[in-house]
């Protein structure tokens, strides 16, 4: 009987081990969680990331006063974080970017609420239009950091 309550233990422990190892060859890469931007003004940033770009606001866990969470997708979330000294300048590669269902429709926002875009040369109020028929735009947020907005056929 021990030797069958082993056996039975052993299968168990080996069943487990491999359907862990199933799963992790599965999950090729590490799963995307969150980015964080280090902010001035948490009130303009937060109202600024719910009213113009549009994202839901998340439950944040540290209830500091600091921090607001939105989720940009399934699993993942920006963090914004109040304590930046002051606004800095950010160079446009660095950007954070969005897909949006038209960017006709978001252009149409950001012209009525006069918020101004470039497209990726930095002519203003210009679109790009990659090789791969994507549209995009540029713009900032009040912090200056770079948000681009395209139609990303995905």
């Amino acid at each position: 009987m021990k030797k069958f309550v082993v056996y039975s233990f052993s299968a168990t422990i080996l069943m487990a081990v491999f359907s862990i190892n199933a799963f992790a060859q599965k999950q090729k890469s590490p799963l995307f969680n969150h980015f964080a931007l280090y902010i001035f003004d948490l009130t303009k940033s937060t109202e600024f990331y719910k009213n113009i770009v549009q994202l839901e606001v998340i439950p944040e866990p540290f209830h500091d006063g600091k921090h607001t969470w939105f989720r940009v997708g399934k699993g993942s979330a920006l963090q914004i974080i109040q304590g930046a000294k002051e606004i800095t300048q950010h160079d446009m590669n660095t950007h954070l970017c969005f897909s949006v269902p038209s960017v006709e429709k978001f252009i149409a926002r950001l012209d009525q609420l006069n918020i101004p875009y470039v497209n990726a040369r930095g002519v203003a109020q210009s679109v790009t239009v990659r090789v791969d028929g994507v549209k995009q735009i540029y713009f900032q947020d009040p912090d200056n950091y770079w948000i681009e907005v395209n139609n990303d056929k995905n």
